[in-house]
């Protein structure tokens, strides 16, 4: 969607709130927790014509703490297969 294209219904109705300000807020309301004391901002893209959304961490430095500190999902599957 960060090129302007639904990949659900094919829309180019794409709405961003890439600058949006206080993104993550003293609610972090837009955000989600990296650690106990970090915060990631979001960055979302709406479709207005079948609602689909899409976030995305935009900051490299959270991206990098997120690989670190978070379980991957191929490794959460393997332990369940």
């Amino acid at each position: 969607m960060k090129q302007g294209k639904c990949p659900k219904c094919g829309s180019t109705n794409i709405y961003s709130a890439v600058d949006l300000p206080l993104k993550s807020g003293p609610f972090g309301s837009n955000s989600i927790p990296v650690s106990l004391t970090a915060m990631a901002a979001l960055d979302n893209y709406v479709c207005v014509d079948c609602g689909l959304v899409e976030s995305f961490v935009a900051d490299e430095y959270m991206l990098k703490k997120i690989a670190k500190r978070w379980k991957a999902v191929n490794e959460t599957a393997d332990e369940e297969a």
